[in-house]
């Protein structure tokens, strides 16, 4: 009887051992999932800070963008079905006018072209612009260039995001729910993206392009005046030659 005691007590130490192992086997598994999904949160964190960093007008530095696949790719689509919903690439353009100039009167003092140009212009650029999202390198070779064609625009944080809101709404009020989160963001980035970089290339290019063409006029008026002195001075010299060959 001690025998089966004893053997019943070794049992029981024994189940009690594996349940005990087989719970340390759970919480370390849980541990290891927790770490995971950790991970993977911060991941999305970083992500998520990626995008909203851009939704802020940067003018202290213009480097090269770069967003997340699937908010350039819904951005992309969101656009196409804009140009495709209006019925000419003119139509869109006027839109685009007409909600930016709606939501801010003010802004129209800054173009002295003409309506229907100017249009087309907004049209064109954002159009190359949100063509470019895919490669951050031709992005930022297009919207400096567009920098540079800007030099004369005052350009500031407040008006790029009046610029920015208006397009934005105009694009919830034609496109519904096929305007996504994900476009919204992907557009919100690429236009302020666009105002620091204006804002940033007046800033540090504008003075130096003035001196340059003050220079450059400055030579070239000297040309025509310094010919003209040569010419004077050739043609004196031929009546003087004619006068002596005349005694």
């Amino acid at each position: 009887e001690r025998g089966s005691q004893l053997l019943g007590d070794m049992s029981t130490l024994d189940a009690d051992a594996e349940e005990e192992t087989e719970l340390l086997a759970e919480d370390e598994e849980a541990e290891d999932c927790h770490e995971a999904d950790g991970e993977g949160g911060d991941g999305t964190a970083a992500e998520e800070e990626e995008v909203i960093a851009v939704l802020e007008v940067d003018d202290k530095v213009f480097e090269e963008m770069r967003l997340p696949a699937d908010i350039v790719a819904e951005a992309q689509q969101a656009w196409s079905a804009f140009i495709n919903a209006a019925s000419s690439r003119e139509a869109a353009g006027e839109s685009i006018y007409a909600a930016l100039f709606d939501s801010a009167p003010s802004l129209q003092s800054l173009f002295k072209t003409p309506r229907s140009v100017m249009a087309m212009r907004f049209m064109n650029g954002l159009n190359s612009i949100v063509s470019a999202m895919t490669n951050p390198a031709a992005l930022k070779v297009t919207v400096e260039t567009l920098g540079f064609q800007h030099l004369d625009l005052e350009v500031t944080v407040p008006r790029v995001v009046i610029f920015r809101d208006a397009i934005v709404d105009l694009f919830d009020m034609e496109m519904g729910a096929r305007f996504t989160s994900k476009a919204r963001s992907g557009l919100m980035s690429i236009l302020n993206y666009v105002g620091g970089a204006y804002i940033y290339i007046r800033r540090e290019y504008a003075g130096r392009i003035k001196i340059i063409s003050t220079s450059w006029r400055a030579a070239n008026n000297k040309v025509p005046t310094s010919r003209r002195q040569m010419m004077k001075q050739l043609a004196r010299r031929t009546r003087r030659s004619r006068g002596r060959q005349a005694r």
